[in-house]
């Protein structure tokens, strides 16, 4: 039995590839782990606010030393990341829009990057904090970036790999739908990218 956390960061809605790719590694999650709970955490419904002076000096300032207003400025973040260390599963749904991630998952991983929390630092450099987690992305695009000519502004997998293995996060897994709007490919895109999916 798993704790498993999905999220979702597609405008789309039902129409979204990463969404339903996502949904896939889930249902395969269910399988190979019956009794698993999911928790859905749609990051578009949120309005998760972008990280300004107050809310990062907030972020970094002790517990007991916060204010109420401040202690309210860090209700995101604090909530954020006590459900990612409950979680030893998470999936992540991550469309690339014009070569990157969507502003609303940017903003969950800013809100879950704590200094003290979830990474620190010793003599020999950054160590991640958040540690014993198995992460598969679900990531759609319109063209195909894992290869060929495009590879090179992929953006989105060589970030997710590198920022969350900052965090210890460091197994991770990158399922795709991509040509979903390329003549010849798009019909298949999902179907291809659902059959690619092996849980280990």
């Amino acid at each position: 039995m798993k704790r498993i956390l999905h999220l979702i960061s597609s405008i789309q809605g039902d129409r979204s590839y990463s969404i339903k790719l996502g949904k896939a590694i889930v249902e395969k999650l269910i399988e190979k782990y019956p009794g698993s709970t999911v928790e859905e955490l749609n990051l578009v419904n949120l309005d998760i606010p972008h990280l300004n002076a107050t809310i990062l000096q907030s972020m970094v300032t002790p517990g007991d030393q916060l204010t109420a207003e401040a202690k309210e400025l860090v209700r995101y973040s604090d909530a954020y990341v006590k459900q990612l260390m409950a979680s030893d599963i998470i999936v992540i749904g991550a469309p690339l829009i014009n070569f990157t991630i969507p502003t609303t998952l940017k903003s969950w991983i800013d809100h879950i990057t704590r200094p003290g929390i979830t990474f620190s630092y010793n003599q020999n450099g950054p160590v991640g904090m958040v540690t014993g987690k198995k992460v598969y992305v679900a990531m759609s695009s319109g063209g195909v970036y894992s290869d060929g000519p495009s590879k090179a502004n992929d953006f989105v997998a060589p970030y997710l790999k590198a920022f969350l293995g900052f965090l210890g996060m460091t197994d991770l897994t990158v399922f795709r739908a991509e040509g979903v709007k390329v003549p010849g490919l798009s019909e298949h895109a999902l179907e291809k990218g659902i059959a690619s999916i092996v849980i280990d």
